[in-house]
C-alpha cells in the first residue's frame, strides 16, 4: 500500500519548466545559452578544411536541446565560457555558427516549400475527387467505390499535412530562424548578468538588420 502512495506521488509531480528555465537562464527576455569550451575543437569540427570550417555534430545536438526548452519569443544568446581560444579562433567560431545555420535554415525553407506544392496538389485532388463523386451519382457502385477511395485518401492526406506534418514544419522553421539569429560572446566567467534594455534593444535591432538583409 505504501508502495502505491510513493508511485502516486511520482506521477504527480510537475516539472514547472518553463518557470525553471526563465529563472535561470532569461535575463531581461533574452534567452542566454552559457557553454564551457576548453578547446577548439569541441565547437568545430576537426575534420573541417581551413575555410570551409564547420560544426561539430556533438555541439549542434547540445545547442539545439537548450535551444527547445528557451520561450519562443526569447532572442538567443549563446554564451561561451572559455579563456584558451585566439581572436582568430572566435572570429572563426562565430561565422561558422552564423553559416551553418544560415544553410539549416536554407534546408527547412526547401522542405516548406516542397510541403506547400503538396499541399496544393492535395487540394486540387480533394476538390477533383469530390467534384467526380457527385456527378458519379447515377453510375454503378465500382466507379462510386474508386472515387470516394479517391476523395479520402486526398482528404486524409490533407488533414495531415495541415494538422501534423504542417505544425511539425512550421516548429522545424521556427527553430532554424531562431538559430540562425543567434548571438555568440565569449567570456572568462558567467555570472548570469542582467541585460539592461539598451542591450536589448541593440540585440533585436542586431537581429531585424540580419532578417532585413536575408529578405532582399
Amino acid at each position: 500500500m505504501r508502495k502505491r502512495k510513493i508511485v502516486n506521488l511520482f506521477e504527480s509531480r510537475k516539472g514547472n519548466l518553463d518557470a525553471r528555465v526563465r529563472r535561470d537562464f532569461v535575463s531581461n527576455g533574452i534567452g542566454i545559452i552559457p557553454m564551457r569550451v576548453t578547446d577548439y575543437y569541441e565547437v568545430i569540427n576537426a575534420y573541417s578544411v581551413k575555410g570551409y570550417e564547420t560544426l561539430d555534430l556533438g555541439f549542434v545536438e547540445v545547442l539545439n536541446l537548450a535551444v527547445s526548452v528557451m520561450p519562443e519569443e526569447c532572442p538567443l544568446v549563446l554564451n561561451f565560457v572559455e579563456d584558451v581560444l585566439s581572436d582568430e579562433e572566435r572570429k572563426t567560431i562565430i561565422e561558422t555558427i552564423r553559416e551553418y545555420f544560415a544553410y539549416q535554415l536554407g534546408i527547412v525553407e526547401k522542405k516548406v516549400k516542397r510541403h506547400l506544392g503538396r499541399f496544393v496538389f492535395m487540394s486540387v485532388g480533394l476538390v477533383a475527387a469530390a467534384v467526380l463523386l457527385w456527378l458519379s451519382q447515377g453510375l454503378d457502385e465500382v466507379p462510386r467505390e474508386v472515387f470516394f477511395i479517391l476523395f479520402w485518401f486526398f482528404g486524409d492526406t490533407l488533414f495531415d499535412y495541415l494538422l501534423l506534418t504542417g505544425h511539425e514544419l512550421r516548429d522545424e522553421k521556427r527553430l532554424a530562424g531562431r538559430l540562425a539569429s543567434i548571438k555568440v560572446e565569449f567570456s572568462k566567467t558567467f555570472d548570469n548578468s542582467e541585460y539592461t534594455d539598451k542591450e536589448v534593444n541593440e540585440l533585436y535591432s542586431e537581429i531585424e538588420k540580419d532578417v532585413k538583409q536575408t529578405l532582399k
